[in-house]
C-alpha cells in the first residue's frame, strides 16, 4: 500500500494531480481539503493517499491530513460506498459536519452530497454511529452549538490543515475558540491569534 507521497507538483488537473517523485509521477485524486492546501506548480508536496489496487486498474487517493485518510477509510466501509463516492463526502463535509448530522440522525444532510441518495444517506447514519468516536471531534458539536455554527467550525479546521497546521494541533485551538461565531474566517482569525499567542510563549 503507498500511504503518502513527497515530492514536487508537475500538474493540477480537476482534482487530479501529477505529482513527481524523483523521477517517478504519480496521479493522485484529491479532496478538496487537499487540493486547497496545494502551493502551485513546481513547489513541495506532501499527501496522505490510500491506494486502490482492483483487476483493471489501481488508483491513489489524496488527503490533507490522516484524518481524513482515515474518515475515508471508514466510508468505503459502509456497504454501496465506493472510493469515489467517500471522495465526494470527504470532500463535501467537514468531520464536525458529519459527525453531527450522524449524531443529530439527520440523513438530509448527507443527501446534499452528489451521488448520496437516501437509502444510502440512511446506511451512513447507522453504520457511522459508532465509528467516529475515535476521531477528536472539535467541539462545540457537543453542546448547544447550530448547524451554522459547526460547518464553520468544520470550515476553520480545513483551513488551517491547508494552512500547514497538523489536525491534532488545529483541533486543540479550535477548542478553546469561544462559542457563538458562525463565520469560519473570524474562527479561523481567532485560533491564529491562540496559535500565535501559543508560539510566543
Amino acid at each position: 500500500m503507498i500511504g503518502r507521497i513527497k515530492g514536487t507538483l508537475v500538474e493540477v488537473v480537476d482534482s487530479l494531480a501529477l505529482v513527481d517523485v524523483q523521477g517517478l509521477g504519480y496521479e493522485v485524486e484529491l479532496t478538496s481539503g487537499a487540493l486547497a492546501g496545494l502551493k502551485g506548480v513546481g513547489s513541495a508536496c506532501e499527501i496522505y493517499t490510500h491506494h486502490v489496487v482492483r483487476e483493471d486498474a489501481q488508483a491513489l487517493f489524496g488527503f490533507s491530513s490522516r484524518d481524513e485518510r482515515d474518515l475515508f477509510r471508514i466510508l468505503i466501509r459502509v456497504n454501496g460506498v465506493g472510493p469515489k463516492l467517500a471522495l465526494a463526502i470527504v470532500s463535501s463535509l467537514s468531520l464536525v459536519d458529519l459527525a453531527s448530522a450522524v449524531e443529530s440522525n439527520e440523513p438530509g444532510r448527507l443527501t446534499r452530497v452528489p451521488g448520496v441518495g437516501k437509502r444510502t444517506a440512511e446506511r451512513l447514519i447507522i453504520e457511522l454511529k459508532d465509528k467516529l468516536a475515535s476521531f477528536a471531534v472539535v467541539t462545540p458539536l457537543a453542546g448547544n452549538a447550530t448547524h451554522e455554527e459547526a460547518a464553520a467550525m468544520g470550515e476553520a479546521l480545513q483551513a488551517l490543515i491547508s494552512l500547514g497546521y497538523r489536525s491534532s494541533e488545529a483541533e486543540k485551538v479550535l477548542a478553546t475558540v469561544p462559542s457563538g461565531i458562525s463565520d469560519a474566517g473570524e474562527i479561523v482569525r481567532a485560533a491564529l491569534k491562540g496559535l500565535g499567542q501559543s508560539a510566543a510563549s
